[in-house]
């Protein structure tokens, strides 16, 4: 059986990711993508009015909604995951760099060092699972409307309202930017990437 061609040569490739993280990966952005899809069909009516059986699609996201966190506790049965999580939550002063070259657009490799993950990967990271707990939060709440005062339930609509609107700008800057990057996703699809990228994307990783 050939390799496969998308795949990096052993010689040049370096592992990236594991099963474990690809798979919290893949099946968070599928709950994610549930969950924005099923809030568009929600809210815009043209949306609205093409799907029907609004019951149906508000039990889908409500129930895609509160297994959003499940992957991630799942994996942290991995030691892999839970190594990534920790280099996510650790900020260091090649971040302040890449971060006042970004804000410069320096787009020079030698101006944005970076180790596994990148200043901005990080900020994406901790700004989308604050957000993810914020919206369980406010769902949970506008869920069980019998359990909580009225006044309550209308602050968690108004923050969960606007709060996807946020995510989904967000997410689609998080897809733009992955489609603009083969190598990045090569890394997530297949756990490798070259190299060469490896060295000049993230030149402080070592693999």
């Amino acid at each position: 059986m050939s390799p496969r061609a998308d795949a990096p040569p052993a010689a040049t490739g370096v592992r990236r990711f594991g099963r474990a993280e690809r798979w919290v990966h893949r099946t968070t952005a599928a709950l994610m993508g549930v969950c924005v899809c099923t809030a568009a069909c929600l809210y815009v009516p043209q949306l609205a009015q093409l799907v029907g059986r609004r019951a149906l699609v508000v039990t889908v996201h409500e129930w895609s909604g509160l297994a959003l966190p499940v992957p991630v506790l799942a994996g942290l049965l991995s030691r892999a995951l839970r190594a990534d999580l920790g280099r996510l939550n650790r900020f260091g002063p090649h971040d302040r760099s890449w971060l006042r070259a970004a804000l410069r657009r320096d787009k020079r490799p030698s101006s944005r060092p970076s180790g596994k993950f990148n200043a901005g990967q990080k900020l994406y990271a901790a700004w989308i699972a604050g957000a993810t707990l914020v919206m369980l939060g406010t769902g949970l709440l506008m869920w069980f409307t019998h359990l909580t005062p009225l006044v309550w339930r209308t602050s968690a609509t108004f923050v969960h309202d606007w709060l996807a609107l946020t995510i989904g700008i967000v997410l689609a800057g998080h897809i733009g930017m992955a489609l603009a990057d083969p190598e990045a996703r090569r890394g997530m699809r297949t756990g490798s990437v070259r190299r060469e990228w490896a060295e000049r994307e993230h030149p402080l990783w070592r693999p």
